[in-house]
């Protein structure tokens, strides 16, 4: 069969059905991934949709189906690294499992926001939501008016009210104090996140615990805002604290700020002071020095999200899983402490 004139219309599902040589309703139970159909006429409907470059009309299929096979992302503060990763993450992992994605992406995040994304994506008829929310104090407060649909949060803290699928940042921020500790600094500076953000407390959690276990005195951290702009100013004020000869920075885009400022102010790295930062970004490879940082593994986290909301979906027992644990990445930045 010639393939359909894309100028003139879109192909059909009964375009497929010809190219297949099976029914409209087979073509449709393949859509849907019946499971009793035969594995050769499944093979010949999906080369027929590939070939056709068939797109299903989604609203149809939710109308006579009732089911979207749609999941709904909210995203916060989606421009920095963790969470774009993330979302990126939790997008492949949804196609991956044949299910179309609805991503409200929101440049603040506030009760007011959330709920209105929340509510955006039940209209749209979603199976299910994945909340990529830092801020989890506001996040929890917005789901727990929230229960329509099922929801998995991808955080740092496990709120107890909806599925969280988390990073342990308090002992990566632990191993990451300990990388110091070892390498025989006692004075370790801690370039923080902001308040309101619940990773921002565990990472301080994490830095004052690894100083507790050696009987070390944690100061009060510096606090930036994620940006390298602010890891620049807290370093100048780490900097001129001639007693620290280390610093932990809760994220690598600080952490290069940091690094700036030890270079501005005289204190060579890693000969004079030491940095571990959190992420590992692309770039913390070419950092100059290039910066040790605790990995996380976005990809596995995103898989881990979707299988929590399918099963969530399915009616099935929420899934407990510990908290992924990040990999110390040791570069040039951190070096036997100075005498």
């Amino acid at each position: 069969m010639a393939r359909p004139d894309s100028k003139a219309r879109a192909p059909t599902m009964m375009d497929v059905a010809r190219l297949a040589r099976v029914s409209p309703q087979t073509v449709s139970r393949v859509l849907n991934d019946y499971a009793f159909i035969k594995a050769d006429t499944r093979q010949r409907v999906l080369q027929a949709i590939d070939s056709l470059d068939y797109r299903p009309n989604i609203a149809a299929r939710t109308l006579a189906t009732s089911r979207s096979r749609t999941i709904g992302v909210v995203a916060t503060d989606y421009l920095s690294f963790g969470p774009a990763s993330a979302l990126w993450a939790v997008e492949q992992a949804a196609r991956e499992a044949g299910y179309a994605v609805s991503i409200v992406s929101l440049p603040e995040s506030n009760y007011r926001t959330i709920s209105d994304a929340l509510q955006r994506l039940a209209s749209q008829a979603v199976e299910g939501i994945v909340m990529i929310a830092p801020q989890d104090v506001s996040a929890s407060a917005a789901f727990m008016s929230f229960d329509n649909v099922p929801v998995v949060t991808l955080s740092s803290v496990d709120t107890g009210e909806h599925t969280s699928i988390m990073t342990d940042s308090v002992e990566g921020s632990r191993l990451a104090t300990r990388h110091l500790i070892e390498l025989g600094h006692t004075a370790i500076a801690h370039v923080a996140g902001p308040a309101g953000f619940t990773v921002s407390d565990s990472r301080i959690h994490g830095w004052r615990k690894a100083l507790g276990e050696a009987g070390l005195v944690a100061v009060e951290p510096v606090v930036g805002d994620w940006s390298a702009a602010s890891g620049y100013r807290a370093g100048l004020k780490v900097a001129a604290n001639r007693e620290f000869t280390a610093a932990y920075v809760a994220n690598d885009r600080m952490a290069q700020g940091v690094l700036l400022a030890l270079h501005e102010s005289g204190r060579r790295v890693p000969e004079e002071f030491s940095v571990v930062g959190f992420d590992d970004v692309p770039e913390a490879a070419y950092f100059i020095p290039p910066l040790t940082t605790m990995r996380q593994d976005f990809a596995a986290l995103g898989r881990r999200c979707i299988e929590a909301v399918l099963v969530r979906i399915n009616g099935e027992p929420p899934l407990e899983a510990d908290p992924l644990l990040p990999v110390l990445v040791v570069r040039a930045s951190t070096a036997r402490a100075p005498g």
